[in-house]
């Protein structure tokens, strides 16, 4: 007889997508779906969905028979062709992947988080309702929604008693959550009041959405992790309209530089796409350029990925090889930019949650290792940094499990 398969998940692209997966999994065992393989697509990349469509397979080639449920943004927009993979025996689209009934479970789940890491990324808002040029999630995920403050301070407070003592807010477009007149930093002050959180994080923001606000509450909020990630995607003005964003590039330096003067332990993180069509040398060399600038202590860099339903689809595309070496360039610059970040940490005590024995995340999400000994998983511990490999920070204890 075969072994019988446990119920598990894979998670493709976003953190989203990942809590999304955990609620998934608990309400498909609610459902009776014990064996299942459930995977959550991504379609930011054509590089993404086809990772997906590879795990699929092997999946399908190491147990056959098993059943492969296939959701998330790239099987919404092309049902078919998911379907008609190996092993797949049914594909849900994301309008329908977080119902109780899509799984044969009943009632409604609450915001999706995920529960079993030390650190609970927490789903507080879903959709958008900017129309940027090479985006294709709007469509994959539809208009911009939130969860109910209650709703989200319920959720943060059900982390906090299963032990997890930071929590991240997450949304396709987090900076736009609403709940009536009230903004992301009316949510975040709800969530810090509840009792035991130590600490919370933002995800990636909208430039031209961060409020004074919500610098306000950096400035004045110590357990409102000092991490501004900002979804920058260019560095030139000009290709920036062409992208449909709502920022220009002075408008982030402007916006960096008054986080950083509210709160001095302040990192600022961004993500940049290289290749958009139509960028030339002078276009990349301003993103160059704000790289330097911006100094970042975390840098993503997506090369251009043409998806179809997009206006940027219908633009010539620019040669690969030109876009993965500017890519290529921009990764260097941030690499050198993170690892600077992390040297100015030497000497320095930090206070870190313990995703494992010995790797833990700083305040200003850092990456660090204990160079000796460990500490309990998903613990706060305070450890002083005492030399860096890249950008990774090399750690030891120093007052015990807070």
């Amino acid at each position: 007889m075969d072994p019988v398969l446990p119920l598990e998940t894979l998670a493709f692209g976003c953190r989203l997508n990942s809590a999304e997966a955990e609620t998934m999994a608990a309400l498909a065992a609610a459902g009776g779906l014990h064996d299942a393989l459930i995977v959550n697509t991504c379609a930011v990349t054509s590089e993404a969905e086809a990772q997906a469509r590879q795990a699929i397979r092997r999946a399908a080639r190491e147990n056959p028979g098993r059943p492969i449920i296939v959701t998330g943004c790239a099987a919404t927009l092309a049902p078919a062709a998911w379907a008609a993979l190996p092993g797949v025996a049914r594909v849900l689209g994301n309008s329908n992947k977080l119902l109780a009934m899509s799984w044969g479970a009943t009632g409604n789940p609450p915001p999706a988080v995920t529960q079993g890491r030390a650190r609970a990324f927490l789903e507080v808002q879903q959709g958008c309702d900017h129309h940027c040029t090479f985006c294709v999630i709007r469509i994959a995920r539809g208009a911009s929604r939130s969860w109910a403050v209650d709703e989200v301070v319920g959720a943060t407070r059900q982390a906090v008693a299963r032990g997890q003592r930071e929590v991240i807010l997450t949304g396709v477009d987090l900076a736009s959550w609403r709940d009536g007149a009230h903004g992301l930093a009316a949510l975040a002050r709800n969530c810090l009041a509840v009792p035991g959180l130590d600490r919370l994080r933002l995800s990636s923001l909208d430039p031209a959405a961060v409020t004074p606000e919500l610098l306000a509450l950096w400035a004045g909020e110590a357990r409102l992790a000092p991490f501004l990630h900002l979804s920058v995607q260019h560095g030139a003005a000009l290709i920036l309209k062409r992208m449909r964003r709502r920022h220009s590039p002075m408008a982030v330096l402007e916006l960096a530089a008054a986080a950083r003067q509210g709160r001095s332990d302040m990192a600022v993180g961004a993500d940049l796409i290289a290749g958009f069509p139509t960028e030339d040398e002078a276009h990349h060399a301003a993103s160059m350029a704000l790289v330097e600038t911006l100094r970042p202590a975390a840098l993503h860099v997506f090369p251009f990925s043409r998806r179809p339903g997009t206006p940027a689809f219908l633009l010539p595309a620019l040669p690969p090889a030109l876009v993965r070496a500017r890519a290529a360039s921009l990764r260097a610059a941030g690499k050198r930019h993170a690892e600077a970040a992390a040297a100015a940490r030497v000497g320095q005590r930090e206070v870190a949650i313990f995703d494992a024995p010995k790797l833990a995340t700083t305040a200003q999400g850092l990456r660090l290792r204990l160079t000796a000994g460990t500490a309990p998983r998903g613990s706060m511990q305070t450890v002083r940094v005492t030399g860096v490999d890249g950008a990774l920070l090399l750690a030891e204890a120093e007052h015990g499990v807070a």
